[in-house]
C-alpha cells in the first residue's frame, strides 16, 4: 500500500487530509482541476471551440531573459510519429500536458527534481501567455519544453489552417520566451495525430509528432494511488508515460512513482535523452 506524502513538509497524510494540506500549501486560491483549464488528451474527443479570439500576434508579458532552449531534432530510423522509445536501455519519459494551476505545475516539477527525474513538458500557448514565468522555471529545472498547441482544441477534427495556426501560434509563443520552438509537438485532445496533421507539424519546423504509449489517467482524478497502478501496470523499458499538471493525484503520485522506478532500475530522462544512442 502506497503512503501518501505532503509534498511540502514531507509528512503522512491520510487520503481525506491530503487534498486539503495540498490545496491550502500548494493552490492558494485555486481548486486541482484549476478551473477545468486541463483538458485530457485521449484517443478523440469533440472539438469544442472556446469562446475568445483566435490566436493572434499579442505579445505576451516578457519574462527575464532564458537561455535558448533546444530545437527540434530528426532522429533517423524512429516513425514520424513516435510513441516510445528503444526498449533495450532502462529508461523512461515522462511527459506532462502543461496546463492548469501554476502551484501545481511547480510542485510537480519539485517532486520530479526531488526523485532526481527529467521530464519532457508539452506547453499549450494560451497557458504560456498567462505564467510565461513558467518557461525559465521548466527550462531551468534540466526539463525539455515542447509545443501542445495553442488553444488545445480537437486538433485533429479542424481545418487545415485553423490546425496549422494552433501549432504555428504556439511555437511562436515558445520561441519569443526561449529563443526556441520546443523540442517535440503533440497534437491536443488525441494520442495519435492524423497524417495532416503530421504533415502540418513537419511544415512548422517539427520533425516527429510525440505520442505515448501509457497513459496514466491522471486527469480523471482517480487517487494517487491508482495513477500509479496505472502506470507501473504498463510501463517498461522504452516507455512515454502521459501525465498531465493541473491535478493533485499527479502530485502525490509522482514520489513514490519515482521510488517504483528506481526499484526496477528504469531511469526517468527527457524524450530527447530516451531517444538518443
Amino acid at each position: 500500500m502506497f503512503r501518501v506524502i505532503h509534498p511540502l513538509n514531507g509528512q503522512v497524510l491520510s487520503q481525506p487530509g491530503r487534498r486539503a494540506a495540498l490545496r491550502a500549501a500548494a493552490l492558494g486560491t485555486a481548486g486541482a482541476a484549476a478551473a477545468g483549464l486541463t483538458a485530457a488528451c485521449g484517443p478523440g474527443r469533440p472539438a469544442t471551440a472556446p469562446s475568445g479570439p483566435p490566436p493572434g500576434p499579442a505579445r505576451p508579458a516578457r519574462p527575464a531573459q532564458v537561455a535558448p532552449a533546444a530545437a527540434p531534432r530528426r532522429f533517423p530510423g524512429q516513425p514520424v510519429e513516435i510513441g516510445h522509445g528503444p526498449r533495450d536501455r532502462p529508461r523512461v519519459a515522462l511527459t506532462f500536458h502543461g496546463n492548469g494551476d501554476p502551484a501545481i505545475a511547480r510542485a510537480v516539477l519539485a517532486a520530479a527534481e526531488k526523485g532526481g527525474a527529467r521530464v519532457t513538458v508539452l506547453a499549450i500557448g494560451s497557458w504560456l501567455d498567462a505564467h510565461p514565468e513558467l518557461a525559465r522555471r521548466i527550462l531551468d529545472g534540466g526539463h525539455e519544453l515542447g509545443n501542445h498547441t495553442q488553444r488545445h482544441l480537437a486538433i485533429n477534427d479542424l481545418p487545415e489552417a485553423q490546425a496549422l495556426a494552433e501549432i504555428t501560434g504556439c511555437a511562436q509563443r515558445l520561441k519569443r520566451l526561449t529563443g526556441s520552438i520546443g523540442t517535440w509537438f503533440r497534437p491536443s485532445q488525441t494520442q495519435y495525430a492524423t497524417p495532416l496533421v503530421q504533415k502540418l507539424a513537419r511544415r512548422a519546423g517539427y520533425p516527429h509528432v510525440l505520442s505515448y504509449d501509457v497513459d496514466s489517467l491522471d486527469f480523471t482524478s482517480p487517487g494517487a494511488a491508482a495513477v500509479i497502478r496505472t502506470v507501473t501496470g504498463t510501463i517498461r523499458p522504452g516507455s512515454v508515460v502521459s501525465l498531465h499538471f493541473g491535478y493533485a493525484d499527479t502530485v502525490d503520485a509522482l514520489p513514490p512513482l519515482l521510488e517504483e522506478l528506481a526499484r526496477r532500475n528504469l531511469r526517468a530522462v527527457t524524450t530527447t535523452e530516451l531517444l538518443t544512442p
